[in-house]
């Protein structure tokens, strides 16, 4: 990757170096110069003359670019989640996933389990079960996994998946459930159980029970939209074991399902490169997301001149120098009936891409590369969006307010100093 800073320069302070390249000679017959300027903000510049109509050219380069990367179409997870009460020796599908903490493998001197479920499920496969897991140096530790696959059950694998000295936190749930999703990818299965080995309390199973849910959908998410291939996941349903059943917990699911579509499509907007996800675009999707729950949601996105209309000068003096128009993102969640009681506001940083401006951010550690995740606030509250528009929760309205840019230094900079950053492959 190349860099070419096209610029004009007026400064009595910098000492100019002329030196001439044995280059082709360039339509608009620039010269190098080497400019030396502070330690900091020393650079190498192609200076062009400023009556080719810089302006122009830098437009069109800066729109030009727009459409070199275009992702690829892909296939969400889509999972179904099920509160079942079953035996788990009868239980048959792909992955019987157990939860084991690091006390559930103590056994006897005999070397059995003494834990009852595990106990149960080594007694059908004739005691293969505690000799794999001892072969395989499996103590339930956090972070440890192990999938067999095992003759003598319903389910086609037994996957032990560690919890550690104790899985008392939703954080603990959450990793057993994306152990469950590398599991499922791994070995490509369609179905998977889960059960813990050691019973959680009523009071807190329905929060275990989400978290094990939202880790998983989480877990499945590969954003490979701008790769040239990807796998289309094949987890279809995950049974929750233990747990209970009823309606109370079948909407727990389905709330720890919404949250994590929508924490998802935050991630697929943090991840896109920043000449696709422009301040434009950006809009487009939350007008997608008011289109989507048009029942619920209403947007207001207003564009530069309606910025300058309400005088939003400091707002639009970051974006002036950018070939890309800001835009303002306005939601507003509102439900379709019943009293509203509370009023919440999310508010959410839009910067599409910050090059650093002047002092552009350039050495080791600067990680200008990744500064496309100057938006993840705005990322985060589309996101939110999503799930709330998805949950419709009763008796709350919630603004979810952005304001996105690209601080870019282009011809467009007020200043004396006017720089155009154009890349291209060489």
């Amino acid at each position: 990757m190349a860099v070419t800073l096209v610029t004009s320069v007026a400064s009595s302070s910098a000492r100019f170096h002329l030196r001439s390249f044995s280059s082709s000679p360039s339509p608009l017959s620039s010269s190098f110069l080497r400019f030396q300027l502070p330690p900091r903000f020393r650079l190498a510049l192609a200076v062009t003359p400023l009556y080719h109509s810089s302006r122009a050219m830098a437009h069109t380069l800066a729109q030009a670019t727009l459409g070199l990367t275009q992702a690829n179409s892909i296939d969400h997870p889509k999972v179904t989640f099920a509160a079942k009460d079953v035996d788990v020796t009868d239980w048959k599908g792909d992955i019987l996933a157990v939860g084991v903490t690091e006390k559930d493998m103590a056994k006897d001197v005999n070397s059995k389990f003494q834990n009852p479920i595990l106990s149960k499920l080594d007694a059908h496969l004739g005691g293969l079960l505690a000799d794999v897991s001892s072969e395989e140096d499996f103590s339930g530790k956090p972070g440890q996994s192990t999938v067999l696959r095992l003759p003598g059950l319903g389910s086609k694998r037994v996957g032990l998946i560690g919890l550690g000295k104790s899985a008392s936190s939703p954080s603990a749930f959450q990793s057993l459930g994306e152990a469950v999703a590398a599991a499922a990818k791994a070995s490509q299965a369609s179905s998977v159980a889960v059960v813990l080995a050691s019973s959680e309390s009523n009071e807190s199973k329905l929060t275990s029970a989400s978290a094990i849910a939202s880790g998983t959908v989480l877990g499945l998410f590969e954003d490979s939209r701008y790769k040239s291939e990807s796998k289309k996941p094949s987890l279809k349903s995950v049974d929750i074991i233990g747990f209970g059943t009823g309606p109370e917990l079948e909407k727990k699911l389905k709330y720890a399902e919404d949250v994590s579509y929508g924490v998802i499509f935050g991630r697929e907007l943090v991840n896109s490169p920043a000449n696709v996800l422009t301040p434009a675009v950006l809009a487009e999707e939350a007008s997608n997301l008011a289109s989507m729950y048009s029942d619920v949601m209403t947007a207001n996105i207003l564009n530069e001149e309606q910025c300058k209309e309400l005088k939003m000068g400091s707002y639009l003096a970051v974006a002036a120098a950018s070939a890309n128009p800001p835009r303002f993102i306005h939601l507003v969640y509102k439900p379709s009936s019943g009293p509203v009681k509370t009023k919440l506001a999310l508010v959410g940083k839009g910067l599409t891409f910050d090059s650093g401006g002047y002092n552009i951010k350039t050495g080791p550690g600067c990680l200008i590369e990744l500064m496309k995740f100057d938006m993840g606030g705005s990322a985060a509250v589309l996101g939110a969006a999503k799930a709330i528009g998805q949950i419709k929760p009763p008796g709350v309205e919630v603004k979810f307010i952005t304001r996105n840019l690209s601080f870019l230094v282009n011809e467009n900079v007020p200043t004396k100093i006017s720089t155009c950053i154009i890349t291209h492959n060489i």
